[in-house]
């Protein structure tokens, strides 16, 4: 088998959702040809409490080597785990390249300082790298167009970093291909000496039997007899606006909403703060909190996560503004064998993914400027949608469209684009 090596700072028993991509591909890597090596960071140094739950879901063998970290001060003067563990990760990346004769590295990005070791690692080792794109790197933030404002920093700091990291890359790749197609503009010169492919998230079916073994309880809504809808995860910064509008519509339009409850699970401002409401404030300026908005802010186990999606009745996928942003989300509910409504960006590619394979309902917007359209449309869309719920069949969920998003097609994608950089390599490289 050809060796990769997977760089990436958080991995099991961190509940991140960044995990499950480098987790899933770890997963499926070797019925393609390729062994994975993961290094990652000792769960000592992370800021989010370890859910060690998540361990059950790592096949028994995988390579998994961990590295130390600077610790963290308060205050909190370095807090991204890349960049505490930067010098950490180089030195055991090397003896590890070394030792076992690994074939080709891959960062998956955020942490973004991390894909800075992909050319020092190649001129010290030799060994061609390739960067994942989990979220664009240059790219506006809110904020960021205050002059000297943090944000303002982050932006032109990415602006200089990026164009180093990938300079020596083999191959891009990222969960769309909107996440990379900016680095491609800024650095016409990839065009011809690096590949690039987009391959989406993708689901897992085994962690969703894994959840079934394991006896879970739905206790953030026990009891509970309403037509219960459940959002999991944390709510971009440009998906307010979009929230705002979707409270607005249910405020105006009560008798649609008898009996509903909408389930904000994990979407805090803190992973475990369980005061740090971020949905709460807009759900009580439309006097929906605790009628039917409900708010669990701070983050709980994954596998808890999908007990919860495999108890409510619908599955709830809220966008962005910003048209790159595809929902990781989409694949477990689509998994989940719930209905789906969700309210997307007209570009996102989780539109696909939930038409192509009849899981869900759709209200899409064109951007910021389309915002008030959601509020004038969703109220008439979730009728539609309950029409849809009441006469849903989970084994009528196109099953080919299914597999062709799920993990195990994605990285056997992935396997194939590193076969082709790393016949490439050796023909531009030859030893």
């Amino acid at each position: 088998m050809r060796k990769l090596l997977i760089i990436y700072p958080h991995y099991p028993p961190s509940n991140l959702v960044g995990v499950h991509r480098v987790r899933l591909f770890a997963l499926h890597l070797p019925a393609f040809g390729w062994e994975p090596h993961v290094l990652t960071v000792h769960e000592r140094h992370y800021e989010e409490k370890p859910d060690m739950d998540m361990l059950r879901l790592l096949p028994e063998g995988q390579k998994i080597f961990k590295s130390g970290a600077l610790p963290l001060t308060r205050p909190r003067v370095i807090g991204d785990i890349g960049l505490r563990a930067f010098f950490s990760l180089y030195a055991k990346a090397v003896d590890i390249i070394r030792r076992e004769r690994i074939d080709m590295v891959c960062y998956s990005i955020p942490s973004y300082y991390v894909a800075l070791l992909g050319p020092i690692l190649k001129a010290r080792t030799g060994v061609p790298y390739g960067v994942d794109y989990q979220d664009p790197w240059v790219h506006q933030f809110p904020g960021s167009e205050r002059r000297f404002s943090r944000h303002w920093w982050s932006m032109r700091l990415a602006g200089l970093l990026e164009p180093i990291a990938v300079k020596g890359a083999s191959w891009i790749t990222g969960v769309a291909e909107s996440y990379y197609a900016g680095v491609r503009e800024r650095n016409p010169r990839l065009s011809s000496t690096c590949l690039f492919d987009a391959m989406p998230m993708g689901g897992e079916a085994s962690d969703h039997a894994a959840m079934a073994s394991s006896g879970r309880d739905p206790y953030v809504f026990r009891g509970s007899r309403a037509f219960r809808l459940v959002y999991a995860g944390a709510l971009l910064p440009k998906a307010y606006p979009i929230l705002e509008a979707v409270f607005g519509a249910i405020a105006s339009s009560r008798a649609d909403f008898e009996g509903v409850e909408f389930h904000f699970i994990g979407s805090g401002r803190s992973n475990a703060d369980p005061e740090g409401f971020n949905v709460r404030p807009y759900a009580e300026r439309h006097g929906l909190w605790g009628k039917v908005v409900f708010e669990h802010p701070h983050r709980i186990p994954y596998l808890d996560v999908l007990a919860h999606l495999d108890a409510a009745d619908a599955v709830f996928i809220l966008g962005s503004t910003e048209s790159h942003y595809t929902p990781s989300k989409t694949y477990q509910g689509v998994l989940s064998g719930k209905p789906i409504i969700a309210v997307l960006h007209k570009d996102s590619t989780a539109i696909d993914v939930l038409r192509e394979t009849g899981a869900g309902i759709v209200l899409a917007f064109a951007g910021e400027e389309d915002v008030a359209r959601v509020g004038e449309s969703f109220a008439e869309v979730f009728r539609t949608f309950r029409n849809f719920a009441a006469s849903f069949d989970r084994h009528k969920v196109n099953p080919a469209a299914l597999e062709a998003y799920s993990a195990k097609t994605v990285t056997g994608r992935l396997a194939g684009l590193l076969d082709r950089a790393l016949e490439r390599n050796a023909r531009t490289h030859p030893e």
